[in-house]
């Protein structure tokens, strides 16, 4: 690809950037293209779930900690950040579960994040954005949230009675939904690891897979190949050490099985303004010609 096209990313909580489409980010920065990742919020509500890290003032000190992670992670991917600037909204558990605490990113009216995004969407200027899907990839309702926010901005930012006072406007033009977690990915992976003899992460989670829930896998439109960048991806996700337990089932597959198996990222293409024939390899299909006219 000759010309630098620019590609966002918008998450929920520092460490999604790291754990959805990391491999594609470095992919397409490698290549010379400019891809930013926008956080929604600063993940303050998160627990310690690296028991290396679960010390006293670790968690007295989580917001800033994480902040310096995302700062690594971002580093490590050679991506641009912007931090949304929303409190997270936490987790809530329970029968029933408590309300979301007042003023968090799930609960102010969606039009300030979206403000909020259109503004960095106009600074940027994407021509194409990736977030989650209607369930947010899974219930959490930042994710969800972020996903309103996300497809709430892209049809703002090119209007230009949206959000006055934002900067110019400018229209993206696609729109994609990251599917990482599918049925069919652990399957082939486990298969793969029980015929080396390799104890598989995936035997619980498989059997426990609710047969009426539907594979994300079926939704996806656009293969990134992107193995090459699977160390990077590995590095960026552990740069999130209060997050991430480096001894985790995150790394218990050898790359060489990713690789042979499964050496994409998967998405769903969900709006274009450009001409495309799906399936797709790359999520700048047909937006290289519409750059060039």
């Amino acid at each position: 690809m000759a010309d630098k096209l620019r590609l966002m990313t918008v998450h929920a909580h520092p460490d999604d950037e790291s754990s959805k489409g990391a491999a594609t980010t470095a992919r397409y920065v490698a290549e010379g293209h400019e891809v930013m990742v926008v956080t929604c919020t600063g993940g303050e509500a998160g627990s310690i779930l690296n028991p290396a890290m679960d010390k006293p003032e670790v968690a007295a000190n989580l917001p800033a900690i994480r902040r310096e992670e995302m700062a690594k992670a971002a580093k490590i991917l050679g991506v641009q950040h912007r931090w949304l600037g929303f409190v997270d909204s936490g987790l809530p558990e329970g029968d029933p579960p408590p309300p979301l605490p007042d003023g968090c990113f799930a609960t102010v009216p969606l039009e300030e994040p979206t403000r909020a995004l259109v503004e960095v969407m106009r600074e940027f200027r994407p021509h194409v954005v990736v977030t989650y899907d209607e369930n947010g990839g899974y219930p959490h309702p930042d994710h969800i949230r972020c996903h309103e926010v996300s497809v709430a901005a892209f049809e703002a930012a090119g209007d230009p009675d949206e959000f006055p006072g934002t900067g110019e406007p400018w229209q993206p033009l696609k729109l994609y939904y990251s599917h990482g977690f599918s049925r069919k990915r652990m399957e082939l992976c486990h298969q793969a690891m029980k015929e080396r003899g390799i104890e598989s992460p995936y035997e619980e989670w498989l059997k426990n897979w609710d047969p009426k829930r539907p594979d994300p896998f079926d939704r996806v439109t656009t293969r990134v190949e992107c193995g090459e960048y699977f160390e990077v991806r590995d590095d960026a996700l552990r740069a999130h050490a209060t997050q991430i337990d480096p001894n985790s089932r995150w790394f218990a597959i050898p790359l060489d099985i990713q690789r042979e198996v499964w050496p994409y990222e998967d998405y769903e293409l969900v709006r274009s303004l450009v001409d495309t024939t799906l399936p797709e390899d790359d999520l700048f299909s047909g937006v290289q010609e519409k750059s060039s006219t």
